[in-house]
């Protein structure tokens, strides 16, 4: 059971580290249903940048302000993404749950400089080869099938039966991959497990080792037989990417495609469910539920913090003194909803001034938001058009959120209809 009071209590300092006395842990935290109070307290006493320790009590700097999270990550001179800079790797072990996301890879997410653009350059012109309006169609196809599958018994659990199953099948479709099967299910937990961290049962690290084991078939089978696809518009790009190179770019969109796309449909689903402001015009008006998505973005955004910078050299931020070769973690949703930037109008269908994707070079490569935005929108409205009156089959506040620092989610979002017979 998890300790209710941990939130609050201050931690002891990380050895030789003095500023990150009074840190809090984000991790096995209550808070995670909840993750905005958590912001505010940490914002009240700390100001915009927060002391807080990683699982095994590992130091790092929460950048919590909108202001100072734009600025980490507009100037890679001063903080940068290659995480063999970290002054923390003597104490970190083998089996350490963020390792998968911090230890370094030849992948473009540990990239700096020229070669960063390169291969951010070749998963662009590979992105742009989607063509939009029928991954619209094929999106739509895909939730077709999998509401049919539950249409007729009048209740379904959206998570698994629709938003997550829809995400994985579109990604992997534009990837190349067979979007039916035991693997591409596989690659979904898998997926859950390395974003979530481990569970009683569950090991991130090798779910994270099965997720390059199918990545890596997938690259061998699509070199001896390319087609029209993001996986073989990699290959075949005049960048020359190794294989090696290609697989581990390939689980960062695919990754970045599924568990996000996935907690984004169903987080609006939530609002739309949830909400009088959408409640009224939920099963008519495409326009709410471009609302619904934007408004979630700002203040349910999937992607709550994300880890991280290292800082290059001994420098400040939001009046912390940050060494060399701290960890910076990014905080997302606490910088959608500083209150400098708020309330500002800001939440609206035609702003999307939030950092849901990031911001600078390292920000999800376009048109990577546009094709997310593509799928769930598709999601969300064939959904509502085909079971015009979906309820919710328990209270809200009987919803519960994924125990994770990481992801915003739900654990289930189960729902009643009128059963539909075709």
């Amino acid at each position: 059971m998890t300790d209710t009071g941990a939130a609050q209590r201050p931690h002891a300092a990380a050895p030789g580290c003095p500023a990150h006395a009074g840190a809090v842990p984000l991790a096995g935290l209550e808070y995670q249903q909840a993750p905005s109070q958590l912001y505010r307290t940490l914002r009240r006493e700390n100001g915009t940048v927060a002391p807080v320790l990683l699982d095994g009590d590992i130091p790092a700097w929460l950048v919590l302000g909108y202001s100072e999270v734009s600025y980490v990550t507009a100037h890679d001179e001063l903080f940068a993404r290659d995480s063999r800079r970290w002054n923390q790797w003597e104490n970190i072990p083998a089996d350490w749950p963020l390792l998968p996301f911090v230890g370094y890879q030849p992948s473009v997410l540990f990239t700096e400089g020229a070669e960063h653009q390169r291969r951010a350059g070749v998963i662009t012109e590979a992105l742009e080869g989607v063509d939009q309006f029928e991954l619209g169609r094929d999106c739509e196809q895909i939730a077709d099938r999998l509401i049919t599958s539950f249409a007729g018994s009048g209740q379904a659990e959206l998570m698994s039966a629709y938003a997550h199953a829809l995400a994985m099948r579109a990604a992997v479709q534009m990837c190349g991959m067979p979007h039916a099967g035991t693997d591409t299910q596989q690659l979904v937990d898998d997926l859950r497990i390395s974003l979530d961290g481990a569970g009683d049962d569950d090991d991130p690290v090798a779910a994270y080792a099965r997720v390059g084991e199918r990545i890596q078939q997938l690259v061998k089978e699509k070199r001896e037989k390319p087609g029209p696809d993001v996986t073989s518009r990699m290959l075949l790009h005049p960048a020359g990417l190794t294989d090696e190179e290609v697989i581990q770019d390939l689980i960062s969109v695919i990754a970045a495609a599924q568990q996000p796309t996935a907690n984004w449909i169903c987080n609006t689903l939530r609002l739309l469910l949830t909400d009088e402001r959408f409640a009224l015009n939920v099963s008519g008006g495409r326009l709410s539920v471009g609302e619904a998505l934007n408004e979630v973005l700002w203040l349910d955004t999937p992607t709550q913090n994300f880890i991280g910078r290292w800082a290059v050299r001994d420098t400040q931020l939001g009046g912390r003194q940050i060494q060399a070769g701290d960890c910076l973690v990014l905080g997302l949703a606490a910088a959608n909803t500083d209150p400098q930037i708020w309330p500002e109008g800001h939440v609206g269908a035609e702003n999307a001034a939030h950092l849901s994707f990031s911001n600078g070079e390292h920000r999800c490569p376009y048109p990577a938001p546009l094709l997310a935005d593509v799928i769930a929108r598709t999601a969300v409205e064939t959904l509502l058009e085909r079971l015009p009156d979906l309820v919710l089959a328990v209270e809200p506040q009987e919803l519960t959120w994924r125990p994770s620092v990481w992801m915003r989610g739900l654990t289930a979002l189960p729902v009643q209809f009128t059963p539909v017979v075709r």
